[in-house]
């Protein structure tokens, strides 16, 4: 399968050099570039990529904010945070609109090419020094019951109450208590921030 890259960075070199690391892959296609929320705009009401490298500081606008106006208008594409920035702030916010992945702009290519094959799938990726930073951001006194942790296990899975229920030999009802339980406990508002936030705290794993 062949994947479509766009990427969005102020900085020439920098969308030179991602381009020429994924020149040789026959797996990806470059899409293009854009340099500003403007022309990023344009394109996509011109054509759909598989995946957006998002830079968060950009000349007209925030980064973070068009990572949610994208996946709220074109929820196929993922788009994967590109920042010089290595902060819990930024990478925090960042997924919290939605992104699926973080990478900094030293990534090397194996980094790059395992970051988008992993978003693709649905998957969360964070380079090795995202996610180390962002072990520093956990919830204290997250504990989760063993059944919590069952449904919130399930719940990355992409199982329905229904279906979560027939697994676990409870009602729907008592899934959705623990769906609700598990929102407040990781203070998400919904289940994709959830996921996002368990992947953090390494409550689960892909």
């Amino acid at each position: 399968m062949t994947y479509r890259v766009f990427i969005v960075d102020d900085h020439p070199m920098v969308i030179e050099g991602i381009r020429s690391l994924l020149s040789d892959e026959k797996e990806i296609e470059w899409a293009g570039h854009a340099m500003s929320l403007a022309t990023c705009r344009a394109f996509l009401q011109r054509q759909v990529p598989d995946v957006i490298l998002m830079d968060i500081s950009l000349p007209d606008g925030n980064g973070i904010e068009l990572c949610g106006e994208v996946r709220r208008r074109y929820p196929s594409v993922f788009v994967i945070g590109l920042s010089t920035f290595s902060q819990q702030s930024f990478i925090h916010k960042i997924m919290e609109e939605g992104a699926s992945g973080y990478l900094l702009k030293n990534a090397t290519e194996e980094e790059l090419l395992e970051a988008i094959r992993e978003v693709v799938k649905g998957k969360i990726y964070l380079s090795e020094e995202a996610s180390q930073v962002m072990k520093k951001d956990r919830i204290p006194g997250v504990v989760l019951t063993r059944r919590e942790q069952e449904v919130l296990e399930l719940i990355a899975e992409g199982l329905t109450n229904v279906e979560m229920a027939h697994r676990l030999f409870v009602s729907a009802a008592t899934i959705d208590t623990h769906r609700k339980n598990l929102l407040t406990k990781l203070d998400a508002k919904n289940t994709a921030i959830l996921v996002r936030k368990a992947v953090q705290l390494e409550l689960i794993r892909f």
